[in-house]
């Protein structure tokens, strides 16, 4: 019997143990949904303050004709379109306007010109930081309150740069600006989703085009104005531009719903950006021929200013810059050239010609510059020309493949193209230090000749990575009965938030036509 109620004592004491077990987890479990809860009401509260809710109400406030309405959605204009290349032009420009100017920066600063080189240095990492960090959240956010918030920033903290003394001071500015002017990244997303997909590809050129005005004509204005004012006069050009941008901005920028509405947080936004990277075979070879290319422009345009401030030519600075009006000349021809070429063939085969014109502008440019200026203009316009198209084309593929990711896919894209910028800027100036013009600008046709292997290896209408399944037509497929307006086509691709939001784990609509057939799909249910 001493047994029996030794089992009874024992399963009258487990059974008092697991009660305790059950009575700390349920503790722990209310524990954590009152801390859970808590959190949620401070947030409310913080959310519902009414200052909160007044800068708030004042931030996202947009005119009627610009607000979102499902049943009249606004229009994507062409004077729309030539805002949004106006803004990003005097955006992108902030990141320019010191590259002339070093030696003066750093006698007014009294620094020594290796110190002043941390400027343009400390800005290209604060763009880095701001397309990786930043852009992103244009899938989350609404895009017009978002780019609003940035460009009143950016234009609020450059007055520090037009007043201060401290060299300090100037370059913390810097790189917080440098952040910040990410707006033109949002804004091209916003032209995929805007615009037909018929004339996606001009709408695109037009904004890429303002993007490459601001990154020539930021160096043509500096140069001029400091030569013969001061080189704070640019500075102040350039805060009242920004303002101006914000005004139009303000006025004029149509109101667009989140892509993605809930299910993502930001780090899986990140996280998200890589797995694209390694799902989408197209994304990988847009990237690898931004990489070159854009490495290629770099370094063309940071060694020709050794090649004519020496002899046979010994230009002058106001000179050298304006050859920069070449390569505006370039972009100006490439909204034309777009809805010619781009808009009627499949991307890849516009890439393909941009690369062409780029290496035979190259080979032309090296081994003649030494001899006759006409080479180097040639070469300009030429890697211009080739740049633009090449990546308006890239754009115009990648944006197809995820319709609800476009800020990501962006960001994967501008990174490569910004890393490439890098290594072109490294490479051209320690190779033209040992070899001259020459030497620098067979490197670059070495590049361009590595970027059509990325193109060759893989054709328009393969599905894997690597070869030439589906032929190599070269007149799109996707246009026949494509000619709704975009606001219908964002219509049917956000839909299907109405009655389904994606997770993390669900397959992403992959081009536009699987999107139209998942809305059918989640409709029919």
């Amino acid at each position: 019997m001493p047994n029996v109620e030794e089992v009874n004592g024992s399963t009258k004491f487990d059974t008092k143990v697991g009660s305790k077990k059950n009575s700390q987890n349920g503790n722990a479990n209310a524990s954590t949904s009152t801390r859970s809860s808590d959190e949620k009401g401070r947030l409310a509260k913080i959310k519902n303050h009414k200052y909160v809710r007044a800068c708030w109400g004042f931030v996202t406030w947009t005119p009627e004709r610009c607000r979102w309405n499902p049943e009249s959605p606004p229009k994507f204009s062409l004077g729309l379109n030539l805002l949004f290349g106006f803004a990003g032009t005097f955006t992108v420009a902030n990141l320019y306007y010191n590259h002339p100017i070093l030696n003066i920066l750093a006698r007014d600063f009294n620094i020594t010109d290796e110190r002043s080189s941390l400027i343009p240095t400390v800005m290209q990492a604060g763009y880095a930081a701001g397309l990786l960090f930043l852009c992103p959240l244009g899938d989350i956010f609404p895009r017009r309150a978002f780019v609003l918030i940035l460009v009143f920033f950016t234009a609020t903290v450059w007055l520090g740069l037009c007043v201060t003394k401290s060299f300090s001071v100037f370059l913390a500015l810097s790189f917080i600006t440098a952040v910040s002017t990410v707006t033109p990244q949002l804004m091209l997303p916003l032209v995929g989703d805007l615009a037909p997909l018929h004339k996606r590809a001009t709408a695109l050129s037009i904004v890429v085009s303002g993007l490459l005005l601001g990154m020539l004509i930021a160096r043509l204005l500096s140069g001029i104005l400091t030569q013969y004012t001061s080189w704070r006069s640019i500075y102040w050009f350039s805060f009242g531009m920004q303002y101006l941008s914000f005004l139009l901005l303000f006025l004029f920028m149509p109101d667009y719903p989140r892509t993605i509405p809930g299910g993502l947080n930001y780090f899986s936004i990140l996280f998200s950006i890589l797995k694209m990277v390694v799902k989408h075979p197209v994304l990988v070879q847009a990237c690898g021929v931004g990489f070159l290319v854009s490495s290629t422009f770099t370094s063309y345009w940071t060694t020709l200013t050794f090649l004519l401030s020496s002899p046979p030519y010994s230009f002058n600075p106001v000179t050298i810059g304006l050859f920069a009006l070449v390569g505006i000349g370039a972009m100006c021809f490439g909204p034309f050239y777009s809805k010619a070429i781009i808009d009627r063939f499949v991307p890849l085969f516009s890439v393909i010609l941009g690369l062409i014109y780029c290496i035979t502008g190259v080979i032309i440019g090296t081994y003649s510059g030494k001899h006759t200026v006409a080479g180097p203009i040639i070469q300009a316009f030429a890697i211009d020309l080739g740049l633009q198209t090449s990546q308006i084309a890239n754009r115009s593929a990648i944006y197809a493949i995820e319709p609800k990711a476009r800020n990501r896919v962006n960001t994967a894209y501008m990174v490569s193209v910004f890393c490439g910028q890098l290594m072109g800027t490294a490479v051209g100036n320690r190779l033209y230090a040992k070899g001259g013009w020459i030497a620098s600008g067979s490197a670059s046709v070495g590049f361009i000749s590595v970027a059509l292997l990325f193109c060759f290896a893989r054709a328009p209408w393969e599905q894997g990575w690597v070869g030439w399944g589906g032929g190599w037509a070269i007149r799109r497929r996707d246009l026949a009965g494509r000619h709704e307006p975009a606001v219908e086509q964002a219509l049917n691709e956000l839909s299907a938030e109405s009655g389904k939001e994606f997770t993390e784990g669900e397959k992403p609509v992959e081009g536009e036509e699987s999107g139209a057939r998942d809305v059918s799909h989640t409709q029919s249910r």
